[in-house]
């Protein structure tokens, strides 16, 4: 069956949720993805980082064999003999004391939010049912119905109402707004440090130890989104570590699971772990053993082939490679890492124009907000398919602009 009917029978039968471009990939290695008619292209999106360590890694794919050799998945109401290495290993590399092991970002997000609320009502003696959490204004966390609530896209929100209270929004950015929001029924700050959904909207330095000390001068609780941003994908393994502002607690994900299943989970201190008791949170495939036996392999692929040193190399190959083409359509180039958003000029390049541009060049990118081009290539790209792929990106912004002035 030819790409076209394929793409029919999706619409037919699938929900229009995404507006996907008009490929459709078979198979993958590495950084690059291959058509059904067999045309290749160089993945600068790496699945919202999913795909940090490439297409079908051997190491991950041996991992999951292995296990599926053995054990696929049991009930909590049981133990298996890798959750517990797992959690520890997890809760080690983040910096952290316990992990609460789920499947998606969105979940990790909902068990910090739980988390948080309870440890308000148990620890700082916050009246029940009226704990506040400062969020940021443009944030991403999520699609469920309580973490788009707390979102200001409208798309996002329209028709999903109504929404939970307990959100209080200042300026991302902005940790004087954040600090001011402070009253005796908040719980703790939650923000992406960096907001990726959001166009890579890098934060002025300091802004991250400065919630830190907020936080801790207030006995809140200070809680990072690093579902999208950690596991190497700014330069180090997790963008806090930027500034040595350690959360007290972190959702992490998408690379988690090693491009080969969902994997996420919110890591913290032990006394905010504590909350949780028998019955009060879970999931049927949250910790898993195919789960944890992923996980504990793309923890020690982050070790031990130095991905976040590998980011900060190839973040500065990708940048300055960007900033060599001197093209007028591109505003700016912001990101850390192997993490950019190229911001468009409007009225000479739209981001969907210059997404199919690249397509036909054989390169995957996805835009933001109609003027952001996100690229977020795989971290195990070689430098020479970056380079081939930020070529194609001049040529793609000379056509776009080319084809609006005409």
């Amino acid at each position: 069956m030819d790409g076209q009917h394929i793409i029919d029978r999706e619409r037919l039968f699938g929900a229009q949720n995404y507006a996907p471009l008009p490929v459709v990939l078979s198979h993958g290695r590495g950084a690059q993805l291959f058509d059904v008619a067999g045309k290749r292209y160089i993945d600068m999106m790496s699945a919202y980082s999913a795909a940090s360590f490439g297409h079908l890694h051997p190491r991950l794919v041996k991992a999951a064999r292995d296990q599926l050799e053995r054990l696929d998945i049991v009930s909590r109401a049981f133990h298996s003999d890798n959750l517990g290495a797992f959690c520890q290993e997890l809760a080690e590399f983040c910096g952290l004391d316990a992990c609460l092991v789920m499947n998606t970002g969105a979940e990790a997000v909902e068990t910090a939010i739980k988390a948080a609320r309870r440890y308000a009502y148990d620890e700082l003696a916050i009246p029940p049912d009226t704990a506040e959490i400062i969020v940021a204004h443009g944030n991403f966390h999520g699609r469920t119905t309580t973490i788009v609530g707390f979102s200001d896209d409208p798309n996002a929100r329209r028709g999903f109402g109504p929404f939970a209270p307990g959100f209080a929004h200042v300026p991302f950015g902005d940790a004087g707004a954040a600090e001011r929001a402070v009253n005796p029924s908040t719980a703790a700050i939650l923000v992406e440090p960096i907001q990726g959904e959001g166009g890579v909207i890098v934060p002025p330095r300091g802004y991250l130890s400065d919630l830190r000390r907020i936080c801790d001068r207030h006995g809140i609780l200070l809680i990072f989104d690093e579902v999208q941003s950690g596991f190497g994908r700014t330069g180090r393994d997790f963008v806090w570590m930027h500034e040595d502002a350690r959360p007290d607690g972190v959702t992490v994900g998408k690379a988690l699971g090693g491009g080969i299943l969902p994997v996420s989970a919110f890591v913290a201190r032990r006394a905010l772990m504590n909350v949780f008791t028998p019955g009060s949170h879970g999931s049927t495939f949250g910790g898993n053993p195919l789960a944890a036996a992923v996980g504990r392999e793309a923890i020690a692929l982050m070790r031990e082939e130095e991905l976040s040193a590998r980011s900060a190399r190839l973040g500065a190959v990708l940048m300055e490679a960007i900033e060599a083409l001197r093209s007028p359509a591109v505003i700016a180039a912001r990101g850390r890492g192997l993490w950019v958003g190229v911001e468009l000029d409007p009225a000479l390049a739209r981001g969907k124009d210059v997404c199919l541009a690249l397509l036909r060049r054989g390169v995957l990118a996805k835009e933001t907000h109609e003027t952001v081009l996100r690229l977020a290539p795989p971290l195990v790209i070689e430098e020479s398919e970056l380079l081939e792929a930020i070529g194609a990106l001049g040529a793609a912004l000379e056509e776009t602009a080319a084809a609006r002035a005409g």
